[in-house]
């Protein structure tokens, strides 16, 4: 036995996917990962919210995942509970004519398809973004110079206590990789998002010349966590890694991508140690010869 059995007991009567000892490497797109002590499925936020309350009132660790693409899990795994959102949080719906509501749980890939569908433009530099609605908003992900911030309107979500709340666009202090949500401790349940009418073969060109750019630049064929550090002020984490000869460079299984520098992969069966041994290689040979700090975006679990 261990602690989490409450909350294991607790999800079962709510009719939850709940499994003990659940290797977290079928959980992130690194494939990297020991086991959690226990990992649910919540379907509803009655469901999360009871299931975030024992954990408060039981006093046991907890964590959210989305599709576990921005997620370097331990291979000792997670001592506390680890929580995906399902169900009613992958749900999306049109609320008006250029205004879509999407669960957090909903994949980026769903969404961009929902707005297409619906003759909605404003998305399309979150085709091929690997993750959830919510770790999307969590980050303030963006590519091809598109953010989350540009088109969120509001978000909705529990607190620490378990209550509902929602913070307005203007207050979700949106940066380079952050949000509000980065310090407030509370779970991103859904989000309101405000897009533009616009013909979906316009909309279509615009998804297919990205996911064309990311083909040819991106190392998709291994397993990844995506861009491992934050740009830089003045440069580009990728260019100074390649500047300083560490293209192709590893770590056990663990390497640098040939294809992309900002990039680490798995080329078969990487650890965590391995990856975070070449992180700290890559940062003191980059920050010796150029001076630049390199700052780890992976979330570490």
């Amino acid at each position: 036995m261990d602690r989490t059995d409450i909350v294991y007991n607790l999800a079962e009567i709510l009719n939850c996917d709940a499994r003990k000892y659940e290797p977290l490497n079928r959980h992130t797109t690194f494939r990297i990962g020991g086991a959690a002590d226990t990992y649910v499925k919540v379907t509803s936020l009655s469901k999360l919210s009871a299931i975030i309350r024992e954990c408060r009132e039981s006093d046991i660790d907890y964590m959210i995942i989305g599709n576990g693409s921005n997620i370097l899990a331990s291979d000792d795994g997670y001592r506390g509970v680890v929580i995906r959102l399902d169900g009613d949080f992958r749900k999306i719906s049109l609320v008006d004519d250029d205004t879509i509501y999407c669960g957090a749980g909903a994949t980026l890939a769903s969404l961009c398809k929902f707005a297409l569908n619906s003759g909605l433009g404003g998305l399309e530099f979150a085709w091929g973004i690997p993750g959830t609605v919510g770790g999307a908003i969590f980050m303030n992900a963006g590519a091809y110079g598109g953010e989350m911030k540009d088109v969120v309107y509001s978000v909705n979500h529990l607190t620490p206590e378990g209550e509902s709340g929602r913070i307005e666009r203007d207050n979700l202090n949106f940066g380079y990789r952050t949000s509000v949500y980065r310090g407030n401790k509370a779970i991103i349940t859904g989000v309101t998002l405000k897009l533009k009418k616009d013909n979906p073969e316009n909309i279509r060109a615009r998804m297919d010349d990205y996911m064309g750019r990311r083909s040819s630049k991106q190392p998709l064929d291994y397993p990844s966590a995506g861009s491992v550090f934050k740009r830089p002020e003045g440069a580009f984490a990728g260019a100074l890694i390649e500047q300083c000869g560490l293209k192709g460079y590893s770590h056990g299984d663990a390497q640098v991508s040939e294809k992309h520098a900002g990039f680490i992969i798995n080329r078969a069966k990487a650890t965590a140690n391995d990856v975070k041994s070449l992180i700290r290689e890559v940062q003191t040979k980059v920050y010796d010869e150029t001076g630049y700090n390199l700052e780890c975006e992976l979330i570490i679990l």
